[in-house]
């Protein structure tokens, strides 16, 4: 049975703290091969019914778009509420002692981070992981799929302890431009700079730095090495003991960015209405390519 790594501290310098944090929250193929029979690992497959019925990871859930998030008529993706964020765990076969290892159907590992979040969200943090490279690094590292569903079963939670990892309009106005605070736009660079409008406006929150999204995996999928993600952050002004404020269009984007921030001990929040709900709101924007704190 998986186990969260701990050391004792003063034992530890902050790079392999910093390293035993992403040996937690980033497995490989071969790891969950020989841990797939532990009786308290769940594995979720984040993608369409499609997809799964045509190959997933033996013993995987299914988790599609409707699952783990809320639409409304004004904002599209939002963490759920305690109660139903507690039930549809639960539906997945979730109980207090779970460690869940999420992967993404497809290339688009945003998705699967967007789980992870929730899960973050829901006091789960420590107990997630992300499959490095999805489904198919999976495929490729030579292991079988299966076109079996997993077996049903309901798992038993206690009342959620939700954390505090959600933030509002107010919030981002309010710690924008903050010391030790660092607002993150996670859209690509085309929509900061306002070159390309999308919703209702163009731009990007004023006091944010761009670090796309894109740019924390490697183009098969797999998360950045620890080196290269510190140095992504510091070039989007983010130093040592900041806490980053993350925001795209809608709360999906983004949480790549929180994810890699986690991995490499940077303390994270998202926007969870983004641009979306910001642009709603008729919020003032920038177009300029470098704002200064």
């Amino acid at each position: 049975m998986w186990k969260p790594l701990l050391f004792a501290a003063v034992l530890m310098s902050a790079s392999a703290a910093q390293a035993a944090t992403r040996d937690q929250l980033v497995v490989t193929p071969a790891w969950l091969a020989a841990h797939a029979a532990d009786k308290d690992l769940v594995i979720l497959h984040v993608g369409s019914a499609d997809g799964y019925a045509a190959g997933h990871v033996p013993g995987a859930r299914l988790v599609d778009a409707k699952l783990l998030q809320v639409s409304g008529p004004e904002l599209k993706v939002e963490v759920p509420p305690a109660d139903l964020l507690h039930k549809q765990m639960e539906g997945l076969g979730i109980s207090d002692n779970s460690h869940i290892v999420v992967y993404n159907e497809t290339g688009e590992f945003q998705r699967a981070t967007r789980v992870l979040f929730t899960l973050d969200v829901a006091g789960f943090g420590d107990r997630s992981s992300l499959l490095d490279g999805g489904l198919a690094e999976w495929k490729k590292t030579g292991h079988a799929t299966s076109t079996e569903p997993a077996p049903p079963g309901q798992g038993h939670l206690a009342p959620l302890d939700m954390q505090p990892k959600v933030v509002t309009a107010d919030f981002v106005q309010s710690h924008a431009k903050m010391p030790g605070y660092d607002l993150i736009d996670a859209r690509d660079a085309i929509f900061y700079g306002g070159m390309v409008a999308k919703m209702t406006g163009d731009g990007h929150i004023p006091g944010a730095r761009s670090l796309p999204y894109t740019k924390v995996f490697d183009s098969d999928g797999k998360l950045k090495p620890a080196a290269e993600l510190k140095a992504l952050f510091a070039a989007a002004g983010v130093k040592p003991g900041d806490h980053v404020v993350a925001y795209c269009q809608v709360g999906g984007q983004s949480s790549a960015v929180v994810f890699a921030a986690r991995t490499v001990g940077i303390e994270p929040q998202l926007y969870d209405g983004s641009f979306e709900d910001w642009s709603r709101r008729k919020l003032p924007v920038e177009t300029s390519n470098a704002p200064g704190k």
